[in-house]
């Protein structure tokens, strides 16, 4: 087939997805809605048109996760970095931001037309939007109505972005009612995509939304000795990890406000937190709760210096208080790492409370206190948890059954 994907070039998660359709034999193009290497994914045909001011933001280098790494890279069309630079401050980059929310919705719609002529001339056999702000609204406004149109559902589309702001629900409901075929991460999306306005009937998959784990990287093993030098961990030191990076839905100030009190009871803890170097209000928390020496602010790591890390800790926390299945959750799952994560209705689907993992409230400092240090006091759950979370990776998210289920569902949504 040939499949064409909207979407945002830059991103981990959609590299994961669509190098899997590449090494299916299809014929793949991607039309880019962030400014992107052009060369970013081998086997792709790429062509970029910016979206919803995409143009105007800085470079944002992202981790496995889709996480911001650390400061954003200024460009010449950086509206907010020369506003900073007049010493207008963060509230100045906050209110552009809502801005942008509000605005993008219109904005779209000055795109439609390009992209419409771009869909036409690739000719697919389907177009397959990778989230829904914006990159699906685009997509079913382009998107002629004779080629199916597939839509992947990502953590926050409906409940974050869709219920904060009314043109982004508006939009939202227009795009499920064009789609043929919808893609989410987990079964809440998938229920709340028909209350929407997906049509009845319509094709659905519930599928990890990065492609799957790749269970020849993220394996459970003794973790490599000089993994533990490379992170600069004394001997003996027990390790947690926080793999989210900086995110407005992720509660990392909680996150660091508890770390004081695990400390009291397991002073050789040592938090290791992705994507966080050079974050200047995460550097400022550190400083000023006197964490310093026990916490390590990481850039972002690459697939196979995550897996490594994931051996190397006993712990995996991620406090979000919005999400789908988060990849970086799954990975650690597949490396044998103990979970801490929000107690939310989409990594409940994944996580049993005290079975193969502990959910908590990730707003509360106590409660991710409490969490953290039950997970390291208690090694039968632990050991008793990483076999059941193997067993879950390899029925639920292992790459090549994903590739396999998700080749299959294209065929289906092109015969319908």
């Amino acid at each position: 087939m040939r499949i064409c994907f909207v979407a945002d070039g830059r991103s981990p998660i959609a590299h994961g997805w669509i190098r899997n359709v590449i090494e299916q034999g299809h014929d793949v193009h991607l039309v880019s809605t962030y400014p992107c290497d052009p060369n970013v994914l081998p086997g792709a045909q790429v062509h970029q048109i910016p979206v919803a001011f995409s143009y105007l933001l800085p470079t944002r280098p992202t981790g496995t996760d889709g996480a911001v790494l650390g400061r954003p890279r200024p460009s010449r069309h950086d509206l907010l970095a020369r506003l900073r630079g007049h010493g207008l401050g963060a509230q100045v980059g906050r209110t552009a931001d809502a801005a942008r929310m509000w605005l993008s919705p219109l904005e779209v719609r000055l795109h439609v037309r390009r992209m419409r002529a771009v869909i036409r001339e690739i000719a697919p056999d389907v177009v397959h939007a990778l989230r829904v702000p914006f990159e699906g609204i685009v997509a079913a406004r382009a998107t002629p109505p004779d080629v199916p149109l597939v839509i992947s559902i990502w953590g926050n589309d409906l409940t974050r972005f869709a219920a904060g702001n009314a043109l982004i629900r508006r939009e939202t409901r227009t795009a499920l009612r064009r789609a043929d075929g919808l893609f989410t991460d987990c079964r809440r999306d998938e229920g709340l995509a028909f209350a929407f306005g997906l049509a009845p009937g319509t094709p659905t998959s519930v599928l990890p939304g990065g492609g799957g784990i790749d269970r020849r990287v993220f394996v459970p093993c003794a973790a490599d000795p000089a993994s533990r030098a490379g992170f600069e961990l004394p001997e003996g030191a027990r390790v947690v990890v926080n793999p989210r990076g900086w995110r407005p839905y992720v509660c990392t100030g909680a996150f660091f406000r508890a770390i004081p009190a695990v400390l009291e009871q397991v002073p050789d803890a040592m938090f290791l937190c992705c994507a966080l170097a050079g974050v200047p209000a995460v550097e400022q928390s550190v400083t000023q709760l006197g964490i310093g020496d026990r916490v390590r602010l990481l850039p972002g790591l690459s697939l196979e210096r995550m897996a490594d890390l994931f051996r190397l800790a006993e712990v995996t926390v991620s406090p979000s208080v919005h999400d789908g299945t988060p990849n970086t959750l799954l990975e650690a799952m597949a490396c044998g790492c103990f979970p801490v994560a929000g107690d939310i209705d989409s990594v409940q689907e994944w996580i049993a409370n005290g079975v193969n993992g502990l959910l908590c409230d990730p707003t509360d400092p106590a409660a991710l206190t409490a969490s953290i240090l039950r997970a390291l006091g208690d090694h039968p759950l632990r050991e008793t948890a990483a076999t059941r979370n193997l067993d879950l990776i390899r029925e639920r998210a292992d790459r090549h059954m994903v590739k396999g289920l998700a080749d299959a569902f294209y065929g289906d949504v092109r015969r319908s």
